[in-house]
């Protein structure tokens, strides 16, 4: 049955080439249009060269003390995993970077041949995704016959993500929010206002990040979720057992499921409840063929099946509810994100405030959900169960993926037409889809950081059957400290990261100032910003930013591991995996409903665009901005670097520990 796993990745990569024919060979519209989508593709690739370039340092000097510290096998899947990832994360750049120009152009006749364009352009995203995913695990598996000879494939992949997301995160959020303060509240222009000279920093921001970041990030979270699958499975059951297998039919089947998913998702008209609509019946198509073929699979292979198929559907069934969710408190139209635009009415502060109320009311129904799936799938199928409810959970990673990178890609073409002086009707096309991207983006993120909490338990039981832990007892004062250093990790690396964006932003603020100050013209639209400059400083300062980040997600385990031992960083891992999982959950959530809050302003509510309320409602998305797309998502692959790097070191930390 190996065979029917490389063939679906191999079918998912088929299929991602086939889609970017497609978008290629729409109509990319007027001159301008393609000039200003040029310049767009220049800067993010000029920055992931200049990232790759950084990470590749990060990766062969890992890459040599892995060698060294543990098996040359490893150090080898190590630098497969990290290969992989960033080629994950390029390729939803380098196709979102082309379907945003010609998604504005179809937007001329209307929001339904929109939407269909940037929905097939981030469907190349996900099955790209899935496809290389499946194909390198299954491939490793193949050929070595062991899930633990490949932990270092989950480990180099969680590195590039964590770089991806905290580069691409604090480029996009640091151009996002510069040129919105002196564009939008000082100079009371429109977003995308070609006179605002940090506009192409913006979008090429939403692509190095939303896309590119978020292609690394879901590639961690399934490559990782699939091998602690296969791990436990090997350590309950046996290397060979179908139980290794089970995990890699199930992302097999969902990759077929999800084809024929992203079907039901086309429309030639309609309006921005369609658009939800259709992605919902696209998410349920794809999650009932799933659960069909689970069924299917799971009988042939197991005895007592159902137990196993019942532990997959409860993670189909969070997956959706998680959606559900997340569309609860982040929605453009909810109750939730009204609220937030009524209290901008009172000032920025009162915005503020609304929005953490929000954002911290949003993380007890996921905790919920999240909890209900661990005590179930325990129940019906052991630690194993879990393993596989996180898997049922991101085995839909192909068409979650392209609900989620089509917003970025219509927001881009929202900038787009507006910079190209495209009429009216083309970015009232759009502007509804990037509304919904912003909701989707904040699904996709709560489904990455619940996949995160759930393969890292299952990581865990990994690291405590490889130290030899027998229990973990929380009155044990080096268990104790090591769950408060470790619940403080995820705080310490949102801190640096937040505060990267500010300083980021600081640099653009001033330029985009000193544009307008000393470019006599610009102002009345006579003179040409330099758009080029702006791109330089995000690239330069977000990169510049990277090091310490890096440093805290590496060294933590490290240090823990071998001062406190392996039940001090058991401690450290169970404390960041529940401070995370809120954290992460808060920001992405509350970021969004900033967003989404001030779209519902721009809609024409309380006073509408360039009214006090639009101001402070701009001043609560400045707040969000670097909640939901930095500090948030950076901290599921972070959960995931001190997991997959415990496990690789923890033959050192059993014999060298100052601690035991």
């Amino acid at each position: 049955m190996l065979e029917l796993v490389l063939g679906a990745g191999g079918l998912a990569i088929l299929f991602a080439l086939v889609l970017i024919a497609v978008v290629v060979h729409k109509p990319s519209g007027s001159p301008k249009m393609v000039e200003i989508a040029k310049a767009i593709q220049e800067g993010a690739g000029a920055f992931l060269r200049r990232q790759f370039t950084t990470i590749a340092i990060f990766t062969v000097v890992i890459g040599i003390i892995l060698y060294f510290a543990t098996t040359p096998l490893t150090a080898g899947s190590f630098v497969l995993g990290a290969i992989l990832s960033a080629l994950a994360g390029w390729i939803g750049m380098a196709v979102a970077v082309r379907a945003n120009v010609r998604t504005a152009q179809a937007a001329h006749e209307g929001i339904g041949p929109a939407l269909n364009v940037s929905f097939w352009g981030g469907a190349v995203n996900g099955f790209a995704i899935t496809g290389l995913g499946l194909l390198g695990v299954a491939s490793l598996y193949y050929w070595l016959g062991n899930p633990a000879l490949i932990i270092g494939l989950a480990f180099g992949a969680s590195l590039v993500s964590l770089f991806g997301r905290v580069g691409g995160g604090i480029y996009t959020k640091a151009a996002d929010v510069g040129a919105d303060l002196v564009g939008k509240v000082e100079k009371n222009i429109p977003e995308d206002d070609p006179r605002n000279a940090g506009v192409i920093a913006d979008n090429v921001g939403d692509n190095v990040g939303d896309c590119a970041g978020m292609g690394a990030d879901m590639f961690e979270s399934y490559v990782v979720t699939l091998i602690a699958a296969m791990l436990l499975g090997s350590s309950l059951f046996g290397a060979l057992s179908s139980q290794v297998l089970y995990p890699m039919l199930m992302a097999g089947v969902s990759i077929i499921a999800s084809i024929i998913g992203l079907f039901f998702v086309r429309m030639n008209k309609g309006n921005e409840k369609t658009v939800w609509n259709k992605f919902m019946l696209g998410l349920l198509v794809t999650a009932v063929l799933s659960a069909f073929g689970f069924a299917y699979f799971a009988s042939q292979l197991f005895a007592n099946w159902t137990g196993i198929f019942g532990a997959g559907l409860i993670g189909l069934v969070t997956t959706i509810l998680i959606v559900l969710i997340t569309d609860h408190y982040t929605t453009r139209d909810g109750k939730p994100v009204r609220s937030i635009a009524e209290a901008s009415q009172f000032g920025a502060g009162t915005n503020v405030i609304a929005g953490l109320a929000v954002g911290m009311k949003s993380t007890m129904w996921p905790v919920i959900v999240i909890a209900a799936a661990v005590g179930l799938s325990f129940w019906l199928a052991g630690l194993y169960g879990i393993a596989i409810a996180s898997m049922g959970l991101l085995s839909m990673t192909a068409i979650i993926m392209a609900i989620d990178t089509f917003g970025p890609i219509a927001d881009n073409a929202g900038g787009i037409a507006e910079m190209a002086g495209l009429p009216e009707k083309v970015r009232k096309n759009t502007d509804p889809l990037d509304a919904i991207g912003n909701t989707t983006k904040a699904t996709t993120k709560g489904i990455a950081i619940a996949s995160a909490a759930l393969s890292a338990l299952t990581l865990f039981a990994s690291f405590v059957e490889v130290t030899g832990l027998v229990t973990i007892d929380i009155l044990n004062p080096i268990v104790l400290i090591g769950l408060l250093l470790g619940a403080a990790i995820p705080f310490l690396f949102a801190s640096y990261l937040m505060r990267a964006v500010g300083s980021v932003a600081q640099l653009v603020v001033a330029e985009v100032r000193r544009q307008f100050k000393e470019i006599k013209g610009l102002m009345s639209g006579k003179a040409r910003a330099d758009y080029a400059r702006c791109v330089d400083i995000c690239t330069r300062g977000s990169l510049r930013q990277l090091f310490m980040p890096g440093l805290i997600a590496v060294l933590s385990p490290v240090i823990i591991g071998f001062v406190l031992g392996p039940a001090g960083l058991a401690g450290a891992i169970t404390g960041a995996i529940a401070s995370g999982l809120l954290l992460a959950l808060f920001l992405s959530n509350a970021g969004a409903s900033w967003d989404n809050a001030k779209k519902y302003v721009e809609k024409g509510h309380f006073g509408g665009k360039g009214s006090d309320t639009h101001k402070a409602a701009v001043v609560g998305d400045t707040v969000g901005d670097p909640s939901k797309d930095t500090a948030g998502p950076s901290i599921n692959p972070l959960i995931k670097v001190l997991n997959t790097l415990s496990i690789v070191l923890a033959a050192l930390f059993v014999q060298y520990a100052l601690i035991h």
